[in-house]
C-alpha cells in the first residue's frame, strides 16, 4: 500500500504542477502576452478562453488534491488489495484525463462536451481527443468514491 500512496501523491502533486501552468496561461491570456518589465509586454497568443484557463487551474488543482486526499486515506479505507489497486490506478487515469480534458477543451470548437455539434460550437478533432479520454473518468469517478465511502461506513470500528 505505502507504494501506491506514494505514486498517488506524487501524481496528484504533477496534476497539480500542470494546473499552475494552466495559471500562468490565465495570466498571460488576461494580460495579452508576458510581462518582460513594468509596463512592458511581449505580446503572445495564448489559445482558449480566460474561464477555460480558470477551470484548467482550479479543476486541475482539485484533481490533484482529490488523488493525494484519497491516498492518504488508503489505509483507513477497508478495500482488498485489488481494490486498493483499482482505486489508485482508477483515480490517476481520472486526475491525467480530465486534465487533458481541460487543456484541450479550451483549444476545441464545442469544449470537448460533446462529440457532435451543440450550442457550444463545432465539433473538431480536438474537440474529440478531449471528450474520450474523460468519458469514461465521469463514471469511474463516481463508482470510486461511493465504493470508498461504503467501504468505510461500512466496516466495523477497530
Amino acid at each position: 500500500m505505502d507504494q501506491l500512496q506514494k505514486m498517488m501523491i506524487g501524481n496528484g502533486l504533477l496534476v497539480i504542477l500542470v494546473a499552475m501552468f494552466a495559471g500562468f496561461m490565465l495570466m498571460f491570456h488576461l494580460i495579452g502576452g508576458l510581462e518582460i518589465w513594468p509596463g512592458t509586454i511581449l505580446p503572445l497568443h495564448i489559445y482558449g478562453t480566460s474561464d477555460g484557463w480558470v477551470r484548467a487551474h482550479s479543476g486541475g488543482s482539485m484533481n490533484g488534491l482529490l488523488v493525494i486526499v484519497v491516498a492518504l486515506a488508503l489505509p483507513k479505507l477497508n478495500l482488498s488489495p485489488l481494490m486498493q489497486k483499482l482505486t489508485a490506478y482508477g483515480f490517476l487515469y481520472v486526475a491525467w484525463s480530465f486534465t487533458l480534458f481541460y487543456w484541450l477543451g479550451n483549444a476545441a470548437g464545442n469544449r470537448g462536451l460533446t462529440l457532435g455539434d451543440s450550442q457550444l460550437g463545432h465539433t473538431d478533432l480536438i474537440s474529440v481527443l478531449a471528450f474520450l479520454p474523460g468519458l469514461p473518468s465521469v463514471v469511474i469517478v463516481v463508482v470510486l468514491l461511493a465504493i470508498a465511502a461504503k467501504s468505510v461506513l461500512t466496516s466495523r470500528a477497530k
